[in-house]
């Protein structure tokens, strides 16, 4: 169903007398007004009404208006008077407040706002967020907390000043005086006249903005107007309520549910669960005629508040996001054997629209978040100033003081703050985080990402994007993303990069409860591992018959309603004895929202049965099935990974380089490729939920799977697609490869730039499966090194360079001459050459060996690749991949200006090595360009493609190594301006057209420090 946006109270009749309020503890009697604080579940992925009776209610909430609660309007006309009343004068009782002395005649204090002087200098100001100095006057506003409404009312503070310029949305209306703040009166003689002339009470009764024009006759006509327009449609809003709710109660005297169900089904209206729904669907539809089907899914419309939304679905991935508050309806039906009720048989339907009231217009559906505005801050930041917009609280002590981090932070464009909630980043050491201090628990609890001091030497300086900076740095394993968007055009590269995603936590061993994750790596018994969570782990293990292991891990997406489930179901049998057991949990990904059950069955036919029902249960299909369908609403499976691999990589990983009987520079880069941490850290960039999609079970065929959902979703967004088709392949995408969004939704995939920035996410995981294939892969040799079982695994021949020689000289004065200009916040040192010969790769050149135009060029990537570019040469970007986020079509791109290749190694002062390669290229007759062009075949009599830059290498300092061209001139302008490119490109389209030659490990000086 399209959802309505989400709202913070709820209100109707209670279903029965079960429910205990949950200020007093007593019952709330079946059939009485109850209302309800909407808090987030901690035990499933959803919100969960807790009820007050309608008196304690008000102790524990003040509502700003009644369209802030859901079910308001389908209340009885006088429980809305009743609760708009209590909103107008701040509780039941009818008063605001009770009489304070000092504040004239008859006057009423103000029981959610007080005037005090600070008791303490610890207390924040919420407007400007300064600290209010103890003794300073200080207003509150009590408010319930959007995260935490269980608290109830909690106090606002601010600054007299502050507090005056947000007068209005603090809801303190022109009405009010400083005079009946709570406290008033006990304050000083002076400080009371301040505050009344800072908030003096007018008698206009305007509320709303441009009303304030005194004795202008024609505003006080249209103010006329207005109040006669709102009250006819008061009256009718009046008329209509009582309407329906003489329907219902009539109903509920002469017709069972079966009656009402009977009804429905007669008019072709769907039977909803529960006696009260279906109530209001036969009123509903006796009142205004039966509704038709939605046109876009044919599903079935259904009231909420504000308008009919569908509750069908497009696909079994995505629900219809239709509604409307006139849906097409036709005349209410009543069978004939329905006419022997006297009521019914009198009863006439006049078909007509249902009216709305004028607050309900502009309370719409809560859109799916965009890619392009996510639910995080998006700041937009020049690249000087890359923390503009950003606010920075420091916890715990650091290095330098705080006044010289202050200094540092307002230089990069950000602001400190003391206030946790206010906060975009934390800065601290990794000891305050472990010592989980009271001011940290509340950086916790603002769900605000925690980050090293280094963090703020890198941001300025380094070429990594802001999202992975935060992630290298990150102390916490909470946080909410944080995101920077350059004021600037993509000039060179590929197409226009968006900055890198990560994810709301650190590799998910560091998010969860240590504990479990731990615990899976130890029982892995068999195929599988017993969950943690069961407490079965040491004694049990998983189920298997017919090489089918009994475990399951489901994942639901859902971006319209914001839900990002798993369910985990297995079925345990004790290591010793008959005894059998079925262990489900389930929750929200990411997050620890969630909770689970052990059951203990009789027998094993009964756990298997169990374990069958509940499966097919959650995702409509047998267990027995070979081909799995998706049903709307239903789960799908994901595979996962306990941690088998990881031991067998471990493995290979224990005592490296002991007994190698390779090169130590050689031994050094096979341990960097094929870092493991590294390829996590990767991953959790892009917002990968490793639990759901460990390194183990990244695959090819999921990637492609993975490609081919962009490739759609590129074509809709081209092409204007409607919402719901977009929706629909975002489902599909973020269910395929699971995401860890923490509480956010996920974001819609409705904007190129997101897209090819999963691309690109895609590109890299492509490199990190072969990488993580190639590692957990092959035997075991106890007489070899496992850093040598690694490198021959990468099936090249790989020897290190003599510094001194002429072709390392050559390579050298190539790295020191093409460093551009514009790539100014490092230096490249060569630490090591290697040269090297793929396997069956100069036999796959030689066709090009004789083609003219072949040169020696760059190509960069981030180490994590390097398995994958070593085992497999440079790939061109699969079919199913969209081509999109490929400047020039999907190609092998190479450059001749060092520094444009090293910027994709992705560096940071606290990572500063990386790897590039030196390719020979066939380039032959190229085609020259100076814009994208997406190309999928060249012209004829054409090899290559050359992006023409406005700068490139000096020809005439042109050399040749093994006969190739070098072209290692110092860079020049070529006289070009009418291109979109700083920088050469050369890209070719035959893998079989590319020899690499050489592999350098260069380190990144960056030259600014901030220290």
């Amino acid at each position: 169903m399209a959802e309505p946006a989400e709202k913070l109270y709820r209100a109707e009749y209670a279903k029965s007398g079960r429910a205990s309020c949950k200020k007093c503890g007593e019952s709330i009697a079946k059939d009485s007004l109850r209302l309800a604080l909407m808090v987030q579940s901690p035990m499933f992925d959803g919100k969960v009404p807790h009820w007050h009776h309608y008196s304690c209610f008000w102790k524990r909430a003040r509502i700003v208006s009644h369209t802030d609660i859901d079910g308001f309007p389908e209340l009885r006309w006088e429980d809305q008077e009743k609760i708009k009343k209590a909103i107008e004068t701040g509780g039941p009782g009818g008063v605001r407040g009770k009489s304070q002395e000092g504040g004239g005649k008859s006057e009423k204090s103000l029981n959610d706002f007080a005037a005090e002087y600070a008791k303490s200098n610890r207390s924040t100001c919420k407007g400007c967020e300064q600290k209010i100095e103890k003794g300073q006057i200080r207003i509150s506003k009590k408010m319930v907390h959007p995260e935490k409404p269980q608290l109830g009312m909690i106090d606002n503070w601010y600054h007299p000043d502050c507090f005056v310029s947000r007068r209005a949305e603090l809801g303190f209306l022109p009405a009010y005086g400083a005079t009946q703040l709570l406290g008033f009166s006990i304050l000083k003689a002076e400080d009371k006249e301040t505050l009344k002339k800072q908030l003096p009470a007018t008698k206009s009764e305007g509320k709303r903005k441009g009303e304030e024009v005194d004795g202008n006759v024609t505003a006080k006509k249209k103010q006329k107007k207005e109040k006669e327009k709102e009250s006819k449609q008061e009256k009718q809003l009046k008329e209509q309520t009582e309407l329906i709710w003489g329907i219902k109660d009539e109903l509920r005297k002469v017709c069972s549910t079966n009656d009402l169900k009977e009804l429905l089904i007669a008019n072709k209206q769907e039977v909803p669960s529960g006696e009260n729904a279906i109530l209001d669907r036969v009123a509903d539809g006796m009142a205004f005629g039966a509704l038709l089907p939605c046109e876009e899914c044919k599903g079935q419309f259904v009231f909420k508040s504000d308008a009919y939304y569908c509750s069908g679905d497009i696909t079994a991935w995505t629900k219809c996001v239709a509604k409307t508050q006139t849906p097409n309806r036709k005349d209410w039906v009543i069978p004939k054997e329905f006419r022997e009720i006297p009521y019914l048989k009198k009863f006439k339907c006049k078909k007509q629209d249902r009216i709305f009231s004028p607050d309900a217009v502009t309370v719409s559906s809560a859109p799916p978040p965009s890619a392009s505005a996510p639910l995080s801050e998006t700041v937009s930041a020049p690249r000087d100033k890359p923390l503009t917009n950003m606010k920075i609280l420091v916890v715990g002590k650091l290095s330098k003081n705080k006044e010289e981090v202050k200094s540092i932070v307002e230089d990069l464009g950000g602001k400190m703050t003391t206030t946790a909630n206010k906060a975009t980043l934390c800065i601290s050491t990794q000891k305050d985080v472990e010592k989980m201090s009271k001011k940290m628990e509340e950086v916790k609890e603002a769900k605000v990402r925690v980050v090293s001091e280094a963090f703020l030497q890198d941001v300025k300086s380094s070429s990594k994007a802001f999202q992975e900076l935060v992630s290298l740095h990150a102390l916490s394993p909470w946080g909410a993303e944080v995101k920077m968007e350059h004021e600037e055009m993509a000039v060179d590269g590929k197409s226009s990069k968006p900055p890198s995603t990560k994810s709301t936590g650190k590799v998910k061993e560091e998010q969860g409860p240590s504990k479990s994750e731990k615990k899976m790596k130890l029982t892995v018994k068999g195929g599988a591992a017993v969950d943690p969570d069961s407490g079965l782990e040491d004694s049990a293990h998983v189920f298997e018959k017919g090489g089918k292991i009994f475990s399951a891990t489901l994942g639901l997406v859902d971006i319209v309603k914001g839900t990002n489930s798993y369910y985990k179901l297995q079925l345990l049998e004790d290591d010793r004895e008959n005894r059998y057991w079925v262990f489900r949990s389930w929750g929200r990904v990411g997050t620890v929202i969630g909770s689970n059950k052990l059951e203990q069955m009789p027998s094993k036919e009964d756990a298997i049965e169990q374990f069958l029902n509940l499966y097919e249960e959650k995702t409509g299909n047998s267990w027995h099935s070979k081909n799995f369908t998706k049903y709307p609403k239903k789960f799908y499976p994901l595979e996962i990974d306990y941690g088998q691999d990881e031991e067998a990589v471990r493995k290979l990983t224990v005592g490296a380089g002991t007994k190698s009987k390779l090169a130590k520079p050689i031994q050094d880069l096979i341990k960097m490729i094929f870092d493991v941490e590294s390829m996590k850290k990767a991953m959790v960039e892009f917002e990968i939920d490793l639990q759901k999609m460990p390194l183990g079970k990244l695959s090819k065929r999921q990637i492609q799977s993975a490609y081919s959902i962009l490739n759609e979703v590129q074509q809709a967004v081209s092409d204007s697609g409607s919402e719901s088709q977009i929706l629909d392949l975002s489902n599909r995408f973020y269910t395929l490869i699971p995401h860890d969004f923490g509480m956010k939704k996920p974001p819609l995939l409705n904007n190129l730039e997101y897209i090819q920035a999963k691309v690109q996410m895609l590109d890299n995981l492509l490199d990190i499966e072969v990488a993580y294939s190639l590692l957990r892969g092959g035997n075991e040799d106890g007489d070899k090194d496992p850093i040598d079982i690694n490198y021959e695994k990468l099936k090249t021949d790989i020897k290190v360079v003599d510094k001194d020689s002429e072709e390392a000289k050559i390579i050298k004065q190539y790295v020191k001459n093409t460093h551009a200009a514009t790539h100014n916040a490092y230096d490249l040192k060569v630490v090591d050459i290697f040269r090297i010969e793929r396997e069956g790769e100069s036999q796959r050149y030689k066709p090009f060996k004789q083609l003219h135009n072949r040169q020696l060029l760059w190509h960069g990537s981030r180490t994590t690749n390097f398995a994958g570019i070593l085992s497999q040469g440079l790939r061109i970007a699969p079919p199913e991949a969209p081509v999109t986020g490929y400047m020039f079509g999907k190609g092998i791109y190479f450059a001749d200006m060092v520094s444009k290749s090293a910027n994709y190694c992705h560096t940071s002062q606290a990572d500063p090595i990386g790897l590039v390669l030196l390719g020979e290229v066939a380039l032959g007759n190229m085609y020259e360009l100076k814009n994208a062009s997406h190309i999928t075949k060249l012209p004829k009599g054409k090899h290559s493609v050359k992006g023409l830059g406005k700068t490139a290498p000096d020809p005439t300092a042109t050399t040749t190594l093994g006969g190739v061209e070098v072209p290692l001139g110092n860079g020049i302008s070529t006289g070009i301006n009418d291109t979109c490119l700083l920088y050469n490109e050369y890209i070719v389209y035959d893998v079989a057209q590319v020899n690499l030659k050489y592999l350098l490990k260069l380190k990144f000086n960056y030259k600014t420090s901030l220290w």
